[in-house]
């Protein structure tokens, strides 16, 4: 038997209580995908080797498109009830190799902490089976046709949440011995109802199910309070060389001389790289692209700052702004500004608002006085979610 540790995500419900055409798995928060946010939150975990994901009929690639280019092992057709499209996904998962424990988990409970997974694998040392859950802090009271009837006691009352970590081959028997006129409220019901033991973890509040429009609008506002503001800044120089092209901010301009480098020595470029790769503490650019190999000679920077703002969208950040100053005696940098500005707002994506250059001299006085080379410094701004 594989030692494996894999994670089944079930995405394929149509969501249909929280309104709109869109199934809620698909919906935005932080301008991403709910599945993407349930994705990440598996992916993230070391213990993990592969995600399989269970959507509804016709979503492929809706999901695909929800993915992006993160890795999964398998996305897999889903039946009518919950409990068919986990048992679709167990045995797709048997069939290719099995695994020792499984986590299942709902799409719509997409911001799930490293540590409830670490709790619920500890707890798998002990029984088949381990859930989430939170205690129950309500009044409990029965409806009545509208009316308050009787106080239940709350004492042992727990909301159990996903995901439910199991014994594969557990869980497994469980589905295929389960009466297929029952349904079931959970997957651990089956385990349970089995003979086999379920251990209760604690669960965490972020685990809450995203069910009608409102839970929507609270996970926007909890997912932007949990945002960090980071800035990095960034400086360069290149010395002014005949027989080299000036390039500057992305664009070429003309000039008696250019900047020498091993790349085309773009100084405003560089210098927002650097920016850029400090906010993440991320290294600089010489880490990433080393002078020394000859694969960069002559390359055009705007591949280094497309890089950077890869690394950023990697770690699901946003660059909020960037500033640029460029230090030089000549070229006026002035006529140049306004495609500059575009040029780096294409390269990053940004609107025009979120890119600031400027220029200045230093009153002819060092290198850059004396006209021998021209230096750049760079502010960036980006936000980033924290981590779980």
């Amino acid at each position: 038997m594989t030692e494996k540790t894999v994670a089944l995500l079930v995405a394929a419900g149509q969501g249909s209580r929280v309104g709109g055409d869109v199934p809620k798995q698909f919906r935005l928060i932080g301008g991403k995908p709910v599945l993407a946010h349930a994705i990440d939150a598996l992916g993230r975990h070391p213990v993990i080797d592969s995600i399989t994901l269970v959507v509804g009929a016709g979503q492929e690639a809706d999901a695909r498109a929800a993915l992006g280019e993160r890795p999964v092992a398998a996305i897999i057709q889903g039946a009518d009830s919950r409990r068919g499209s986990v048992r679709a996904g167990l045995e797709h998962i048997a069939s290719s190799g099995g695994a020792a424990r499984i986590l299942i988990h709902d799409a719509a409970r997409p911001f799930l902490p490293g540590a409830v997974i670490d709790r619920l694998l500890a707890a798998l040392a002990e029984a088949p089976g381990a859930v989430p859950t939170l205690p129950v802090t309500d009044t409990l009271v029965r409806n009545q046709a509208g009316r308050a009837g009787g106080i239940l006691d709350r004492n042992g009352l727990s909301r159990v949440q996903t995901p439910q970590a199991f014994h594969f081959d557990a869980i497994l028997a469980a589905h295929r011995a389960w009466d297929s006129e029952r349904e079931a409220t959970d997957d651990a019901q089956m385990v349970r109802d089995a003979g086999r033991d379920v251990i209760l973890v604690a669960g965490d509040e972020r685990l809450e199910k995203l069910t009608y429009a409102d839970d929507f609008f609270r996970a926007e506002a909890r997912l932007g309070a949990a945002r960090s503001i980071r800035t990095g800044m960034g400086y360069d120089v290149h010395r002014l060389a005949s027989d080299e092209e000036l390039w500057l901010c992305g664009i070429r301009i003309p000039h008696d001389r250019g900047l020498a480098g091993h790349s085309d020595a773009d100084v405003a470029i560089h210098a927002l790289v650097d920016a850029l790769l400090g906010a993440l503490a991320d290294g600089d650019i010489g880490s990433h692209f080393p002078p020394s190999d000859p694969q960069w000679r002559g390359v055009a920077s705007s591949r280094f700052l497309e890089y950077a703002a890869e690394r950023v969208a990697k770690r699901d950040g946003i660059i909020e702004h960037v500033d640029l100053t460029v230090i030089c005696e000549a070229p006026k940098i002035g006529p140049h500004r306004d495609e500059m500005r575009a040029r780096i707002a294409e390269i990053l994506g940004l609107s025009l608002d979120r890119v600031s250059v400027k220029a200045t001299t230093t009153e002819r006085l060092g290198f850059a006085g004396r006209r021998e080379g021209i230096a750049a410094q760079a502010v960036a701004t980006l936000s980033l979610p924290a981590l779980f």
